[in-house]
């Protein structure tokens, strides 16, 4: 039994990505096997993809469906990768990302946005990850230890592309990560978020121009975009014993076209 504020290894791990199977949360999942983690691939549509990868590694990958908007499938995933790998969850990584595209032509605009949009945006990314941390809580806390990764955005300080319900969800989210670092951090769990720009390029990326990533480019002091490996890289940061003092923060990577 590990005591309170243990870091544990990331090979000694067992890890939820949520809409792991494709874009981003397929390199996230990449990321913490090439590590030596447990991943669990959560996938809602997905199940060609999540199984597929999970075959890559299948002594250390489990592939399972459940919607992270609905509590009681969050829970009966996290019971299940529990009873496969015999050990808690102790890191959720919350990717999943509701029905959306970065689609500037087809996005709601000032005066076509409506509730709903927002709803659909809140329910997948503040509700989704509110049901995995409440479902892995127990395991976590049993361990003495825990990791929870956001992924943000950092549209909501450099709105490139306003895009209203996404934007307005991940900052909530942010909100969300920093109020649950200060109520969790007494039971050694630590609540962070990366928030990454336009990345090059991912599932949700692939309606994007060109020109707009050039744009995005030429906005970076390395003048280039960032990769969805790059971006999981630092995820492993957050999860790995290097960043036990770290919680509640909001690491931005995105080539430095932001800088806190």
């Amino acid at each position: 039994m590990s005591s309170p504020h243990t870091a544990i290894p990331i090979d000694q791990q067992t890890v939820v990505v949520t809409g792991g199977a494709r874009g981003l949360g397929s390199h996230l999942v990449r990321a913490f096997l090439g590590q030596g983690a447990r991943v669990v691939i959560n996938y809602l549509t997905s199940a060609g993809a999540a199984r597929e990868l999970a075959a890559t590694r299948p002594d250390r990958a489990l592939a399972v469906r459940a919607d992270v908007r609905d509590p009681e499938q969050v829970a009966a995933m996290v019971r299940a990768a529990e009873d496969h790998f015999g050990a808690p969850v102790t890191t959720v990584v919350n990717n999943a990302l509701a029905d959306f595209s970065f689609n500037g032509d087809a996005r709601p605009h000032a005066d076509t946005l409506t509730a709903r949009d927002l709803d659909q945006q809140f329910s997948g990314t503040v509700h989704g990850a509110l049901n995995t941390v409440q479902a892995a809580l127990p395991g976590m806390r049993a361990r003495g230890a825990g990791r929870v990764i956001n992924v943000g955005t950092n549209l909501f300080q450099h709105p490139v592309v306003p895009y209203h319900d996404y934007t307005a969800a991940k900052a909530a989210l942010l909100s969300l990560t920093r109020t649950l670092a200060h109520d969790l951090g007494p039971d050694g769990i630590t609540v962070n978020m990366v928030s990454g720009g336009l990345l090059r390029t991912t599932d949700a990326s692939s309606a994007t121009p060109e020109e707009v990533f050039d744009q995005i480019a030429a906005g970076t002091p390395l003048r280039r975009v960032v990769t969805p490996a790059e971006f999981a890289d630092a995820a492993l940061y957050f999860a790995s014993p290097w960043a036990r003092a770290v919680t509640g923060q909001n690491l931005v990577v995105d080539g430095g076209l932001v800088m806190n």
